[in-house]
């Protein structure tokens, strides 16, 4: 299709006034205002960015240089506007949407920029392929069985034991995942799993193993294969049978890090993560964590923003420096003493309205011998249950 290509002059000087030696920075859909501006003006305040996005840009003009329109869907339109950008000098390749990794590797593997193999990112989008490389790894997971009909789902059903969870196997956002308690449960779980399954890229749906326990994820940084966990997020979720993520927090200092962070290094060596910012999913079973997925990505919501609110890591800016081949800096800022005036000043506490922390409990990770302080600042996001993002 036609590439529509526009920079306006306000786009161009404000990038101008920063712009790096490092090269130029290609974002592929930059999503929804509401959840990514934050992320896209942080970056922009360091490097210079272009897009590619399925329309022209609206929000995303402050922060761009140039753009180009393609189909998100169709690899090869992609990769053209690709080629179009990358007479802007591009170095490096970012998405933080789900649906565009794999087309993002294959630009960065094109361009021949940092990133992670075209392999790799189809096995984060595959949830399927995620267990079994988890299960070669000796990675902690939950039992998985793909099915295709509701036959199949009710034998996978009967030898994994009641209850169930049953997802499509290349969705996000937890669309289409849903438990089924009991073999009554299973028809209509199969039928909304199925559903959002045809919505996006095929109809696998996965009959998992049900995990007990709060659920958390694992904010972390990979530079040339070596990974660093700096944060964790504790969720709440809605009502069951569904799993709706309602609100996260994020703790500087978390105890939790030291248990939960080397099963998330684990599940990325085992996908051949070696590059990025990911999101690492995981339940804190009575027999330890296990892994739920993996997000090759900046975690959606407000998460991001929670990790820099809390620690002081800015974890959109880590992402855009890696991908452009730079050292990011994971040095936290918050959650500490600071010295700056030559005396030390404990952080101020930082947490809003919400009721809860994340659906998980804070004293979990000192119950099983973990260190940490009840005075570390805390950023807490809530969100109704009907209110998505990306």
């Amino acid at each position: 299709m036609p590439h529509a290509t526009t920079s306006s002059p306000a786009a161009r000087s404000a990038t101008d006034r920063n712009s790096p030696t490092s090269g130029v920075l290609l974002v592929v859909n930059a999503g929804d205002r509401a959840y990514r501006e934050y992320g896209l003006a942080q970056i922009a305040a360091r490097h210079r960015a272009v897009l590619i996005g399925r329309s022209g840009p609206s929000w995303e003009v402050p922060y761009i240089a140039d753009h180009e329109v393609a189909d998100l869907d169709d690899l090869d339109d992609l990769l053209e506007a690709a080629d179009d950008l990358a007479l802007n000098g591009i170095r490096g390749v970012l998405t933080w949407d789900e649906f565009s990794l794999v087309g993002a590797a294959h630009i960065a593997e094109r361009l021949g920029t940092p990133g992670n193999s075209t392999a790799t990112a189809m096995a984060c989008r595959d949830k399927a392929a995620s267990r079994a490389a988890f299960d070669a790894a000796n990675v902690p997971s939950a039992k998985s069985t793909p099915v295709t009909t509701l036959e199949e789902a009710e034998r996978a059903a009967d030898a994994t034991g009641y209850p169930v969870v049953l997802k499509p196997a290349r969705q996000a956002g937890s669309l289409g995942v849903i438990k089924a308690e009991n073999p009554a449960a299973l028809a209509t779980a199969y039928a909304h799993a199925a559903q959002a399954a045809e919505d996006d890229e095929g109809t696998d749906v996965l009959v998992e193993e049900y995990l007990d326990g709060p659920e958390i994820s694992v904010e972390c940084v990979t530079v040339r294969g070596a990974t660093t966990p700096v944060a964790i997020t504790r969720k709440q979720l809605g009502a069951e049978p569904f799993f709706e993520e309602t609100g996260h927090s994020v703790e500087a200092g978390d105890p939790l890090l030291a248990l939960a962070g080397p099963v998330a290094v684990a599940a990325l060596t085992a996908l051949g993560f070696a590059n990025g910012v990911s999101h690492v999913e995981m339940r804190l079973t009575s027999a330890g964590p296990r892994l739920i997925e993996v997000n090759g990505r900046l975690g959606g919501d407000l998460i991001p923003h929670l990790v820099r609110e809390a620690t002081g890591i800015d974890l959109p800016l880590a992402a855009a420096d890696i991908a452009l081949g730079l050292e990011p800096d994971l040095t936290p800022t918050l959650g500490r003493l600071h010295a700056d005036d030559g005396n030390a000043h404990p952080t101020p506490r930082r947490r809003s309205n919400s009721p809860t922390l994340g659906g998980c409990d804070p004293e979990y990770g000192r119950e099983i011998g973990q260190q940490g302080t009840k005075s570390a600042p805390r950023s807490i996001y809530s969100r109704t249950p009907h209110e998505r993002a990306p």
